[in-house]
Protein backbone atom coordinates (compact mmCIF):
# COMPACT_ATOMS: atom_id res chain seq x y z
CA UNK A 1 0.00 0.00 0.00
CA UNK A 2 2.86 2.45 0.50
CA UNK A 3 3.92 2.06 -2.95
CA UNK A 4 0.35 3.32 -4.22
CA UNK A 5 0.63 6.32 -2.06
CA UNK A 6 4.30 7.15 -2.67
CA UNK A 7 4.18 6.61 -6.74
CA UNK A 8 1.09 8.77 -6.76
CA UNK A 9 2.06 11.15 -4.35
CA UNK A 10 5.96 12.08 -5.96
CA UNK A 11 3.99 12.23 -9.48
CA UNK A 12 1.35 15.06 -7.96
CA UNK A 13 4.20 16.57 -6.39
CA UNK A 14 6.57 17.06 -9.44
CA UNK A 15 3.72 17.59 -11.74
CA UNK A 16 2.81 20.73 -8.96
CA UNK A 17 6.90 21.68 -8.79
CA UNK A 18 7.09 21.57 -12.41
CA UNK A 19 3.51 23.89 -13.18
CA UNK A 20 5.42 26.22 -10.37
CA UNK A 21 8.04 26.63 -12.64
CA UNK A 22 6.65 26.74 -15.54
CA UNK A 23 4.18 29.51 -14.46
CA UNK A 24 7.13 31.97 -13.30
CA UNK A 25 10.00 31.18 -16.42
CA UNK A 26 8.06 29.39 -19.47
CA UNK A 27 6.77 32.11 -21.75
CA UNK A 28 4.15 30.24 -23.55
CA UNK A 29 2.55 28.57 -20.23
CA UNK A 30 2.69 32.61 -18.95
CA UNK A 31 1.20 33.53 -22.47
CA UNK A 32 -1.25 30.55 -21.77
CA UNK A 33 -2.41 31.52 -18.71
CA UNK A 34 -2.81 35.00 -19.77
CA UNK A 35 -5.54 33.46 -22.43
CA UNK A 36 -7.30 31.75 -20.19
CA UNK A 37 -8.14 35.10 -19.00
CA UNK A 38 -5.94 35.15 -15.37
CA UNK A 39 -4.01 38.24 -14.18
CA UNK A 40 -0.66 37.91 -13.74
CA UNK A 41 -0.78 38.04 -10.26
CA UNK A 42 -2.94 35.31 -9.94
CA UNK A 43 -0.53 33.04 -11.87
CA UNK A 44 2.05 34.16 -9.41
CA UNK A 45 -0.21 33.20 -6.49
CA UNK A 46 -0.36 29.54 -8.13
CA UNK A 47 2.66 29.13 -8.11
CA UNK A 48 3.58 29.43 -5.17
CA UNK A 49 0.38 28.04 -3.27
CA UNK A 50 1.83 24.95 -5.94
CA UNK A 51 5.24 24.56 -4.80
CA UNK A 52 3.34 24.49 -0.61
CA UNK A 53 0.92 21.87 -1.79
CA UNK A 54 3.73 19.67 -3.21
CA UNK A 55 6.02 20.46 -0.41
CA UNK A 56 2.85 19.61 2.11
CA UNK A 57 1.93 16.61 0.05
CA UNK A 58 5.94 15.23 0.46
CA UNK A 59 6.35 15.84 4.26
CA UNK A 60 5.40 12.49 5.48
CA UNK A 61 5.17 13.37 9.38
CA UNK A 62 2.23 16.54 8.98
CA UNK A 63 -0.98 16.73 10.68
CA UNK A 64 -3.45 15.02 8.73
CA UNK A 65 -5.78 18.03 8.68
CA UNK A 66 -2.99 19.56 6.57
CA UNK A 67 -2.92 16.88 4.22
CA UNK A 68 -6.76 16.83 3.75
CA UNK A 69 -6.68 20.35 3.39
CA UNK A 70 -3.85 19.89 0.70
CA UNK A 71 -5.61 17.23 -0.75
CA UNK A 72 -8.83 19.73 -1.00
CA UNK A 73 -7.15 23.04 -2.62
CA UNK A 74 -4.79 20.89 -5.25
CA UNK A 75 -8.26 19.28 -5.98
CA UNK A 76 -10.40 22.79 -6.40
CA UNK A 77 -7.66 23.65 -8.80
CA UNK A 78 -7.95 20.92 -11.42
CA UNK A 79 -11.21 21.07 -11.12
CA UNK A 80 -10.96 24.96 -12.08
CA UNK A 81 -8.16 24.26 -14.39
CA UNK A 82 -10.40 21.90 -16.41
CA UNK A 83 -13.23 24.27 -16.17
CA UNK A 84 -11.21 27.41 -17.63
CA UNK A 85 -10.08 24.44 -21.03
CA UNK A 86 -13.27 24.02 -21.19
CA UNK A 87 -14.43 27.17 -21.41
CA UNK A 88 -11.42 28.20 -24.02
CA UNK A 89 -12.07 25.50 -26.20
CA UNK A 90 -8.72 23.78 -25.91
CA UNK A 91 -7.59 20.45 -26.94
CA UNK A 92 -9.33 17.47 -25.11
CA UNK A 93 -6.11 16.50 -24.23
CA UNK A 94 -5.18 19.18 -21.77
CA UNK A 95 -8.40 17.91 -20.33
CA UNK A 96 -7.27 14.65 -19.88
CA UNK A 97 -4.14 15.10 -18.20
CA UNK A 98 -6.23 17.11 -15.78
CA UNK A 99 -8.25 14.08 -15.31
CA UNK A 100 -5.29 11.97 -15.03
CA UNK A 101 -4.35 14.42 -12.49
CA UNK A 102 -7.18 14.13 -9.92
CA UNK A 103 -6.97 10.40 -10.54
CA UNK A 104 -3.80 10.30 -9.16
CA UNK A 105 -4.21 12.93 -6.69
CA UNK A 106 -7.27 10.39 -5.47
CA UNK A 107 -5.13 7.58 -4.95
CA UNK A 108 -2.48 9.31 -3.12
CA UNK A 109 -5.47 10.82 -0.44
CA UNK A 110 -6.80 6.90 -0.80
CA UNK A 111 -4.02 5.56 0.27
CA UNK A 112 -2.45 8.08 2.73
CA UNK A 113 -1.36 6.54 6.01
CA UNK A 114 -3.07 7.24 8.79
CA UNK A 115 -1.58 8.44 12.33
Amino acid sequence: MKIMYWSSTILISSFLFFSSYTYVFNKSTIDGIRALGFPDFFRIELAALKTIAAILLLIPNISLQIKEWTYAGVGFFLITAIVAHLAHKDSMLTILINLILITLLVISNMYLPEK
